[in-house]
């Protein structure tokens, strides 16, 4: 690069040539005489003309400067040489990120109400569990309420769609059903009976209103099976039931144990004992009844996706499943309930809230008595104890980044932190040019020395040669051969042709990276190399140079004297 000492040198010849070329003296002034008409205005004229040849030669001046030290010219610029040289070179990660706590927690409010308490201030520290405040939330409570009406009646739509038996007992008038088939609500399944236990209504005289109760010991006989059963007095009903004789009597409800042999329809007698020992009659026999019966109705809708012991005369348990309905909407409504409940269940718990997580309280906006709405977030709690750290990482060295590895990292004074990378990401962000992937890392900050959106710099050597032959970036060039194959090449500087030495494609001599290549003619020759590692500044050569070869960087003005024939960095 040409020193800026040397333009105000070259610039001096061009400055006296735009003196030299300025007009000549004026002749002497002639005696003063009166002004004609339009006078100022001609005198106008004269002055923009003036300014006109200053810029003229002000220009001229720049144009000077620039042809005899900035232009290029291939009749007055020179070859810029460095040599190759033994140096240690690393290819290095680094740049910067922000930290931020790796755990943050914030209450944000989903119903309005009234601050009773605040328990904690900003900066406070805090652990999980610990109570921060408390709202009173009649809207919260109300939504909280709603929303468990809701699942609990979807729950029960859902339950429903199982058909079950009500009581343990026997199936009777079971209908048909085939699978598929569509059952509406209110459908008739089948008839369920309670034949365990058989009942026996009788209706005794009022004269015997005092010796019958509940839970007294009643003999039954049934006459078709030659039998007498233990039972008892479940039920006792002042009604009046008038005989053709004229006498009023009330209803006893007799139940005794069914051994298995009995059914409903059998004629029966029951005798009762009094308080004195005497028999006590029944106005006439009676027939046994079922315990309970009741019909078994679909309480939902559907298409039939299954049967259970779906059989006339079969005996079921209680619960038993008999017949299975289908849904195509119930589970999605549950679902989306459940997402609605646990919305309301949250909402509720925020109104008392604890600390989520340990940390410190880095923003609190309830003071008691303040009416908040919903949406406010009012409280955040961060856990600065490990600081989380998002880096890029391009394509050339992110496979040199592992999870568990570790990075040094620096904070705005120089200090230096270490960070563990916890996650490399596999899919890349394409950018401008450049694929970059993004790298997690989590530091120690148990000391609290890093800030919530701290810069941190970070610096990672991913590789690094030692005792190495390097020469400046600008010294490899990529052109064509002959043959039009690519290769990578380095320009030396040499008497004669070496033997390793290739032909160039002569269109290449004129596009190559930087500028116009040089030739045999101005005494060098390109020779194929194979790089390594690089740097900002240099380049590792594993193969093809030796070292305190003469390299080719670029051109010079001529301009570049003193400067040890080049520019030499690294």
């Amino acid at each position: 690069m040409p020193e800026v000492k040397d333009t105000t040198q070259a610039a001096a010849p061009a400055q006296e040539a735009a003196q030299t070329s300025q007009p000549a003296p004026a002749a002497p002034p002639r005696p003063p005489v009166k002004k004609p008409a339009g006078k100022g205005k001609k005198k106008m004229i004269k002055r923009l003309i003036a300014l006109a040849v200053i810029a003229a030669i002000v220009g001229g001046a720049g144009f000077g400067m620039w042809y005899l030290v900035f232009r290029e010219d291939s009749a007055t610029s020179k070859p810029l040489t460095d040599v190759a040289r033994i140096n240690t070179i690393q290819s290095v990660v680094q740049g910067y990120g922000t930290a931020v706590p790796k755990e943050s927690a914030a209450i944000t409010l989903n119903a309005a109400g009234t601050v009773d308490e605040v328990y904690v201030t900003v900066g406070q520290t805090v652990f999980a569990g610990q109570e921060l405040y408390t709202i009173d939330s009649q809207a919260a409570r109300d939504n909280l309420q709603k929303a468990q009406e809701e699942m609990n009646k979807l729950l029960e739509e859902a339950n429903n769609l199982t058909v079950r038996a009500p009581f343990a007992g026997k199936l009777m008038d079971v209908q048909e059903f085939q699978p598929d088939q569509e059952v509406s609500v209110g459908a008739k399944v089948a008839t369920l009976v309670n034949d365990r236990k058989l009942k026996l209504s009788l209706y005794f005289s009022y004269a015997y209103e005092h010796d019958v109760r509940a839970g007294q010991s009643v003999q039954v006989t049934v006459p078709a099976v030659m039998r007498s059963f233990t039972g008892h007095v479940e039920k006792v009903n002042k009604v009046s039931y008038i005989s053709p004789e004229g006498a009023v009597h009330f209803e006893v409800v007799i139940v005794f144990d069914n051994p298995g042999t009995l059914t409903e329809g059998m004629d029966a007698a029951a005798v009762l004992t009094a308080a004195d020992g005497s028999e006590i009659y029944p106005y006439q026999n009676g027939q046994t009844q079922f315990y309970e019966t009741r019909e078994i109705l679909s309480k939902a809708s559907g298409p039939i996706i299954g049967q259970g012991n779906l059989l006339n005369y079969a005996n079921v348990r209680e619960g038993e499943e008999l017949l299975y309905l289908g849904s195509s909407t119930i589970d999605e409504k549950i679902q989306n309930q459940q997402v609605e409940l646990d919305k309301a269940t949250e909402a509720m718990d925020n109104f008392n809230a604890v600390a989520p997580i340990d940390g410190q309280v880095f923003s609190c906006t309830l003071e008691p008595g303040q009416n908040v709405k919903e949406g406010d977030t009012v409280i955040t709690i961060s856990n600065t104890t490990t600081m989380v750290v998002d880096i890029q990482v391009d394509s050339r060295n992110i496979g040199f980044i592992q999870a568990g590895m570790t990075m040094e990292l620096t904070d705005d004074y120089g200090n230096p932190v270490m960070g563990t990378v916890t996650n490399v990401a596999m899919q890349g962000e394409v950018g401008t040019g450049t694929t970059t992937y993004p790298v997690t890392l989590e530091v120690d900050n148990s000391g609290g020395t890093i800030y919530n959106g701290s810069w941190l710099n970070y610096k990672l050597v991913t590789a690094e040669s030692v005792d190495c032959i390097t020469v400046p970036n600008q010294c490899i060039k990529r052109v064509n051969d002959v043959n039009g194959e690519a290769r990578t090449v380095v320009f030396i500087q040499a008497d004669s042709k070496p033997d390793n030495a290739v032909e160039i494609d002569p269109s290449s001599l004129g596009e190559g990276e930087g500028g116009k290549l040089p030739t045999s003619a101005d005494g060098f020759w390109p020779v194929p190399v194979t790089t390594g590692l690089s740097d900002v500044y240099n380049c590792e050569i594993t193969e093809g140079l030796e070292v305190d070869t003469i390299v080719f960087t670029g051109w010079g003005s001529g301009q570049e004297d003193g400067m040890g024939g080049g520019l030499m960095i690294g």
